[in-house]
């Protein structure tokens, strides 16, 4: 019996063993993974609650009440309207004057925010001296509070602030720029290049230096201008980088709402009245949720056009370029 105690099972018998080990082996190998998958559900949870709780209710919710009409302080459940507050929309002065300025924002502050965010991120990638100092420094404005920032703008817009007090050494007249009807917009849109031109500065730098210097060497050995080099070699491998500012910076601008609340809050006429800002007039206001639910979700589909016409036609240009 000793002697056969390291033999190794033949015949019924062994087979019987091996077919026994089998199941064995592969229930554990189950329990371990349903161990895993609890395990994982366990940790998961928190942020599952999270989200179904505070996003997709609200959400799903909202998307409800754009079909309705609701008063939350009518004390009466929302009522089922249909398209009613869609078709509304498209006969609302209002919100037509929202959209064009809310647009005419959109366009007057992306190009430049972007253009300077593109130099200024070529600028800080070469061996300067104070190159972290200049890095930190245009940085600044995008970690500082908008409300903060909105506020000292106001300061420097004022009839006797900073800025008309620089002008009038030269001459120009002082000016309510925050109360004109042409120039209140203009300088929000101002001070909103000034203060997010860092962030995207950040970002087009972290895309720059992914960049293979042997790229700039072979460029330069074969003659390459600076010009030549940058819209040959910099501009081609910065297009993913491209291509998430312009749709971050369009979905932000499209958004824009504390600038206005602070500043103007619509006026002069409402001409500094945005998309956001009258869909918080007419929900938090006047309290007709239905009608701001419906100018969300248009505001939403709006932003959603834009993102993907301005992927497709940096992404074409990589094809054909």
């Amino acid at each position: 019996m000793a002697g056969n105690r390291g033999a190794v099972p033949t015949g019924t018998e062994g087979v019987s063993r091996v077919l026994g080990a089998r199941p064995a082996a592969a229930g554990s190998l189950r329990w371990l993974r349903a161990r895993d998958a609890g395990s994982t559900g366990v940790l998961l949870s928190p942020w599952v609650l999270s989200f179904l709780v505070f996003s997709l209710y609200p959400i799903l919710y909202s998307l409800y009440l754009s079909f309705t009409q609701y008063n939350p302080l009518s004390g009466l459940p929302p009522q089922w309207v249909g398209l009613e507050n869609y078709a509304r929309l498209l006969g609302d002065r209002r919100f037509a004057l929202a959209l064009k300025n809310t647009l005419f924002f959109v366009v007057g502050t992306i190009p430049f925010t972007t253009s300077i965010a593109v130099t200024l991120a070529v600028f800080l990638n070469q061996r300067l001296r104070l190159r972290d100092f200049f890095r930190a420094s245009y940085f600044l404005p995008s970690v500082t509070s908008v409300i903060v920032i909105s506020t000292i703008f106001v300061y420097l817009y004022a009839p006797y602030g900073p800025l008309n007090g620089l002008l009038a050494l030269v001459g120009v007249e002082r000016t309510n720029w925050l109360l004109s009807t042409r120039w209140a917009l203009p300088a929000i849109m101002l001070m909103d290049v000034w203060a997010s031109f860092g962030y995207y500065t950040i970002l087009f730098l972290a895309g720059l230096q992914s960049i293979p210097e042997e790229l700039y060497e072979s460029a330069a050995v074969d003659g390459a201008t600076p010009a030549r080099r940058f819209f040959r070699i910099t501009l081609p491998l910065l297009r993913p980088t491209l291509v998430f500012v312009l749709v971050i910076n369009t979905i932000r601008s499209f958004q824009i709402f504390s600038e206005i609340f602070v500043m103007t809050q619509g006026r002069p006429l409402g001409r500094t009245t945005t998309v956001v800002y009258h869909l918080y007039t007419m929900g938090f206001q006047k309290f007709d949720m239905g009608y701001a639910s419906a100018v969300a979700y248009v505001l939403f589909f709006i932003i959603l056009v834009f993102s993907l016409v301005q992927y497709r036609l940096v992404q074409r240009e990589g094809i054909h370029g």
